[in-house]
């Protein structure tokens, strides 16, 4: 998918007209319209708003993929995305917990433990990591003096 169908499906997708983007990235109703018929291309200011705007990555915005709504796209999407990078925003040890010195036994530990879960449970890969993870999540929030979900 080209850049300038890509604009256009999000802004179609945020609900928003030519006039309402335009306003809110500064610039004209036509250059709007240029950027979504692929005659010109933002510049990297106008793509950062555009991606603000939009509330995709600057990846999303400029990747080939589409930004449909069903399962499949979001799939694919998701998959795209560097989570550690992104919730690193708002918990900044997770990116830079991987220099602590000692931290790769943790890690080989956890891989041995996912293994062995698999195995014994018979489980797929990414069930293995959804069981483990709400495991610690639970055990987190037992910690914290919150009743766990059961």
């Amino acid at each position: 998918m080209s850049l300038g169908k890509k604009l256009l499906e999000l802004r179609k997708k945020a609900g928003l007209s030519q006039e309402e983007a335009a306003d809110q990235l500064n610039v004209s109703r036509q250059t709007v319209s240029k950027w979504e018929t692929d005659q010109t291309v933002p510049d990297l200011t106008k793509a950062k708003l555009l991606c603000e705007l939009y509330r995709v990555s600057y990846d999303q915005l400029i990747s080939g993929n589409t930004v449909g709504g069903d399962l499949t796209s979001m799939d694919s999407a998701a998959d795209e995305i560097d989570w550690t990078a992104a919730w690193s925003q708002k918990y900044p040890i997770l990116a830079s917990y991987q220099g602590f010195n000692g931290i790769r036994a943790y890690r080989e530990q956890i891989a041995a433990l996912c293994g062995r879960c698999q195995e014994q449970f018979g489980l797929s890969e990414m069930d293995t990591f959804l069981i483990l993870k709400d495991i610690l999540y639970q055990e987190y929030k037992s910690r914290n003096g919150k009743k766990p979900a059961t």
